[in-house]
């Protein structure tokens, strides 16, 4: 757990009024396609304590896996809606910190400016690293969008009231759209061409896909080590 990680939903959020101010957003980032593209995600066992984060880097043009690295530890920060990066983040910081490579863009499986408080993880993952950093969801939280046409590539303004915070984007044809919100030095449009490329096959981000299954088979062994011996 880094040091002066907040302790409780007071000082959490007083830390995302802080670093929300330090999003960039007038960057395009990477192209798409180019460079290296790293999916980070995170699973949990309450009952023993633990979270496992994984980081998977991909080749962005060929999206083979370049490298991977995981980190275990303890749950740091209780479930509060709104401030999931508090228990997620420490344990990503220290897989992206593991990886043996530069990570180029990374892609976090939750939200960026598509949040209550306009910083989800990938806001804050990235004002914390200095990374490009989007986020791609499976649903559209409390936001509410139109649906986009059938067609891959079609995209609808993901909204709260009139703003728009992100994107409901349609990676297959016909298939449940993704939400696409920026983190932290990447454009929305962008984010959306960087979530196109990383989906030739199916409706999530190959780095969200590698990462997940990542994650979950580390948790499957960390917490096996924890099970005690029979006899």
């Amino acid at each position: 757990m880094p040091e002066g990680w907040p302790a409780t939903e007071a000082e959490a959020r007083a830390v995302q009024d802080e670093l929300r101010a330090r999003v960039i957003l007038d960057e395009p980032g990477p192209p798409p396609g180019t460079g290296r593209v790293t999916g980070v995600d995170v699973a949990y066992d309450d009952d023993r304590d633990v979270v496992v984060a994984a980081a998977v880097v991909l080749d962005a043009a060929t999206l083979e896996v370049v490298a991977e690295a995981t980190a275990v530890g303890r749950i740091c920060f209780p479930y509060v809606p709104g401030l999931l990066a508090f228990r997620e983040v420490p344990a990503v910081l220290a897989a992206l910190g593991a990886l043996p490579c530069p990570p180029g863009v990374v892609v976090c499986d939750g939200y960026g400016l598509a949040h209550p408080r306009r910083f989800g993880l990938a806001s804050h993952l990235g004002v914390l690293t200095g990374l490009p950093t989007i986020g791609v969801a499976k649903n559209p939280f409390t936001f509410t969008y139109a649906d986009p046409a059938a067609p891959r590539g079609s995209s609808a303004a993901l909204l709260a009231g009139s703003e728009e915070v992100g994107r409901a984007l349609r990676t297959r044809d016909g298939v449940k759209p993704v939400f696409v919100s920026v983190g932290h030095r990447v454009t929305l449009d962008n984010a959306c061409a960087h979530t196109l490329a990383l989906t030739p096959r199916y409706r999530l981000p190959e780095t969200t896909r590698r990462a997940d299954a990542l994650c979950r088979r580390a948790l499957r062994e960390a917490t096996a080590r924890q099970e005690p011996t029979s006899r």
